[in-house]
């Protein structure tokens, strides 16, 4: 960090640390995530603007050159990359089993990094920094279409006697690769009446949400009452 600014540094510094954030904010509005261009420009800046003002009050010290990393003045960045956890946090969301926006998060907590390498004058860093996380988001991206995926879900079948068989379900259930995790039956004279199970199957697709065509064939069964359905 150099103890001297020259105003074309510090444009340089600002201007590279609004173009990462835009790039790495347009993934996030690809995809119709809650933190796109503005947030991550804004974060990546305020973290630039951060450093900068620590390089700027080097000077104003009265320490020796060289002793400037133990100055107080080095607590304010470290604070604006504490406190942004409480915006990763924020577009983090919780769903019985499934985690949203954890992604999202990590990108906001990267961009104040990279704003930090910008504001400290580390430009070699922050943009190779930049064009590893444009590859991660974006290509990365394709690579996990191409790997396995677990996927999961609970049912439940209300059936009539005219039903099929316990077994035939079950194996209509584990068909495909797939797996029974839990299996629970109520009977009404001898005839299973309700089905709680939960199936898993493992896909490399990419699984959209709703009702898998397995479980689809299931409710065009005879003697299928009611069908529930929950991921």
């Amino acid at each position: 960090m150099p103890l001297h600014v020259a105003p074309e540094q510090i444009a340089l510094r600002l201007a590279l640390a609004c173009i990462a954030g835009f790039i790495i904010g347009l993934n996030r509005d690809e995809h119709g995530h809650p933190a796109g261009t503005r947030t991550t420009m804004l974060v990546c800046l305020a973290a630039t603007l951060s450093m900068l003002e620590v390089n700027l009050l080097v000077d104003m010290s009265g320490k020796a050159p060289t002793s400037f990393v133990q100055l107080d003045m080095m607590r304010l960045p470290l604070g604006i990359l504490s406190g942004i956890g409480f915006i990763g946090a924020g577009v983090i969301i919780k769903q019985d089993k499934k985690v949203s926006g954890v992604t999202t998060a990590a990108t906001i907590w990267l961009v104040t990094v990279l704003g930090l390498l910008f504001g400290a004058g580390s430009i070699a860093l922050g943009v190779v920094g930049s064009l590893l996380a444009f590859v991660i988001l974006w290509a990365m991206k394709y690579v996990e279409h191409l790997l396995p995926h677990q996927y999961s879900g609970s049912l439940h079948l209300v059936l009539s006697p005219d039903a099929p068989s316990e077994a035939d379900l079950r194996a209509r259930l584990s068909a495909d690769g797939r797996s029974i995790s839990q299996w629970s039956v109520s009977y009404d004279a001898d005839v299973p009446a309700e089905i709680r199970c939960e199936t898993r199957w493992t896909s490399r697709s990419k699984h959209t949400p709703g009702v898998p065509s397995f479980v689809q064939q299931l409710r065009a069964l005879q003697g299928v009452r009611v069908l529930s359905w929950k991921e």
